[in-house]
């Protein structure tokens, strides 16, 4: 039955995780590796989950980073530094974005605001 499903079109895992992905990365934000982890939880075959996440790249990906980080930044002023970073790329983190991506990203965003950003270049 469910191979008649696949044949008439009812059933399109490729649609299906398409979708997911877009979905996802602009309703969530939620970066490759989240959406991947999420995709391989409901059963999708790897080949057509490496497809569909293929359609983001990383600037599209580091773009949705920044404009999370610039939403959340607003709450956390008053914060300290410190404080202010764990939480920026903690949320990042959360969203399945590298360190690496989080700490730049987050610096950027810091530094655009008028925060010393000194010594964030090492890892939290």
């Amino acid at each position: 039955m469910l191979a008649r499903f696949e044949d008439v079109g009812l059933i399109d895992d490729a649609a299906f995780a398409g979708a997911w992905v877009e979905s996802r990365h602009h309703g969530r934000g939620l970066a490759r590796r989240a959406l991947v982890r999420e995709l391989r939880t409901k059963g999708v075959d790897s080949a057509v989950i490496d497809e569909a996440v293929g359609q983001l790249d990383a600037d599209q990906e580091e773009e949705t980073a920044r404009e999370l980080v610039a939403r959340k930044l607003r709450s956390t002023r008053g914060l300290d530094r410190d404080k202010r970073l764990r939480r920026l790329a903690g949320m990042l983190a959360r969203k399945g974005y590298g360190e690496g991506m989080a700490l730049r990203v987050v610096r950027r965003a810091l530094e655009e605001e008028g925060e010393d950003t000194e010594g964030l270049d090492e890892p939290f």
